[in-house]
């Protein structure tokens, strides 16, 4: 059986430390797509962690940890990532398993990223610059390298071959081409990732649950950032939605039992694209700045904004998600006043559906108005200890989704965290 667990807004939405509050549930988390772009944070006896490419069961004992097929991965930046898990006693040896399909990030990859962004000008997407875009056009257009081909003895003539597709490119965008030590490092971390467990993925996963065992899948970025139905072309190279389990693991829609979908009590986004709850005034820098809203990966400031009902409701249901978890309500905390966005106003009037030309024009947001509550909510350790304005605050959520919260977190530790009833 498969659960998966993924974000309903534009990422960051505390993803990482959810899966790890649940993992104890589960013998496996696995990563399904995306790459090193992602940042998911967790909080353990008091040291924080940024994890990239790694699952966020990693320092779970009892727990399998599998970079999935549709995941795409750069060995530099992920043996840095498994040094760093290893030094704070993380078991990465026995429970960290690659799959062979996951495709490869070169360091040519993430200079044509840079390369592609800069010739966008104005236009910029606002890249992570981590060569995501660059490695999933050559995924789809047939021209990419595995982690499974670094076993093969022909390894070095593929990469050269297509290292030097790249170049041509980047030369051609007027962008700089120089290798430095990048292509040093890549090699001698394609070394290092031949010790450690590849498994083919699909038969791996498959077998897993035959043998009764549960699986948790866990996401990267967030819905809205999704290729296909995220706000296009602001959005990730993946399929960031639960659809993208199948494909990211190589397993049916029948395996899947139920879609956990996080968003923060707010909202958040990081580059450029459409963001119609934006604050873009003091109001938001305050939340940036309480909510430490910068990125993991990155450490870009993220635009803030208060919580969109449309946007979430949208992502419910393309995911289907039938759990839902809010984080980050500790943040809202002390304000006097606390609002919702029901509604979009357009030319036509008011809607609570994501037009297709969200990207293009000047939604503004039809607000909700809800009185604050105070930090009481720190001490509270169950829903029905927490303040009653942030009470009557979830439950217009719950009635607007059609649905109640699961669980809601309250700070970044694990303990930090409360089912609802």
């Amino acid at each position: 059986m498969v659960d998966i667990l993924l974000g309903l807004q534009w990422g960051d939405e505390g993803k990482g430390k959810v899966v790890d509050f649940l993992c104890p549930a589960y013998q496996m988390v696995a990563r399904f797509q995306g790459g090193p772009n992602a940042g998911h944070s967790l909080k353990i006896n008091g040291q924080s962690f940024v994890l990239n490419t790694i699952p966020s069961g990693i320092f779970r004992e009892h727990c399998k940890n599998l970079i999935g097929s549709g995941v795409v991965i750069d060995p530099a930046k992920l043996q840095i990532e498994i040094e760093k898990v290893k030094a704070a006693g993380a078991p990465v040896e026995k429970n960290l398993l690659i799959a062979r399909k996951a495709h490869l990030i070169l360091p040519t990859h993430i200079m044509l990223d840079a390369a592609q962004e800069n010739a966008k000008g104005t236009a910029k997407i606002g890249s992570t610059l981590r060569g995501i875009s660059p490695t999933y056009q050559d995924k789809i257009g047939r021209a990419g390298l595995r982690m499974g081909d670094i076993h093969e003895k022909d390894f070095d003539k593929k990469y050269q071959l297509l290292a030097a597709k790249h170049i041509q490119m980047i030369e051609a965008l007027g962008g700089n081409t120089e290798k430095t030590e990048t292509e040093k490092a890549f090699m001698e971390a394609v070394e290092y990732l031949r010790a450690f467990q590849m498994v083919d993925s699909e038969y791996y996963v498959n077998d897993f649950i035959f043998r009764g065992h549960r699986i948790l899948a866990e996401g990267a970025q967030g819905t809205m950032l999704d290729i296909d139905y995220g706000t296009y072309p602001y959005v990730t190279s993946s399929n960031t939605i639960s659809a993208g389990a199948c494909t990211g693991l190589g397993i049916s829609p029948q395996k899947i039992k139920h879609v956990y979908g996080v968003f923060k009590a707010y909202c958040t986004r990081v580059g450029s694209g459409p963001f119609p709850s934006e604050l873009d005034n003091q109001a938001g820098e305050d939340l940036r700045q309480k909510g430490g809203e910068f990125g993991a990966t990155t450490g870009r400031p993220r635009r803030t904004g208060w919580l969109d009902l449309p946007a979430l409701n949208y992502a419910i249901m393309l995911n289907g998600a039938d759990k839902l978890i809010m984080t980050k309500a500790d943040v809202l905390c002390g304000l006097p006043e606390v609002d919702i966005c029901t509604a979009y106003k357009t030319a036509n009037g008011l809607t609570d559906k994501l037009p297709y030309d969200l990207c293009t024009e000047d939604m503004q947001m039809h607000l909700e108005k809800f009185a604050g509550w105070d930090d009481s909510l720190h001490q509270a350790e169950t829903y029905n200890a927490a303040p009653q304005t942030f009470k009557d605050y979830i439950k217009f959520i719950e009635q607007s989704c059609g649905m109640g919260l699961t669980a809601i977190s309250t700070g970044p530790e694990r303990e930090k965290t409360f089912f609802m009833e």
